[in-house]
């Protein structure tokens, strides 16, 4: 978040923040919906992280509207679809933290990850180093879940 964080004004949220940019392998959307957005985790834990965010800022489900809930869930099932297409996981882990001591990085503005998993996908260097390794680029991630996304909805 400090890559993000340096960019935008002090008080700012920033998904808030990234929704004012250009589509990009700088902001890293990869689609905008009615209601709510995808973006690529700047951080993942594995290729090909996503993150479905409301447009509306609250930091819980519950105070969103039905339609944009319902658009949520939507996005994420359509972003199983294209990272099925594009790394053929095992598996996927979906999840929403919502507040500080549940994990929420970023806990005032709700929003849902979509991680593929592999087995074995775990390794040393997250154990001990606090560090992740990833085969390619966030740019090239990026490139690769645009193109499939864009093929799934035309």
């Amino acid at each position: 978040m400090t890559y993000i964080q340096s960019n935008k004004p002090e008080d700012e949220c920033v998904f808030c923040f990234i929704l004012q940019l250009p589509d990009s392998p700088e902001n890293l959307v990869v689609f905008r919906g009615e209601h709510a957005f995808v973006i690529l985790n700047r951080f993942p834990y594995t290729s090909g992280h996503l993150m479905v965010v409301p447009y509306d800022h609250h930091p819980s489900l519950e105070l969103l509207d039905a339609s944009t809930r319902a658009e949520i869930m939507e996005l994420a099932s359509k972003s199983i679809q294209v990272l099925q297409q594009v790394y053929c996981p095992e598996g996927f882990n979906l999840g929403i933290n919502i507040g500080k001591v549940a994990g929420a990085g970023i806990a005032e503005h709700v929003h849902l990850h979509v991680v593929p998993r592999w087995g074995g996908d775990t390794n040393f260097m997250t154990s001990l180093a606090d560090t992740r390794v990833l085969p390619e680029t966030l740019e090239d991630t990026y490139q690769r879940v645009k193109d499939a996304w864009q093929m799934l909805v035309t």
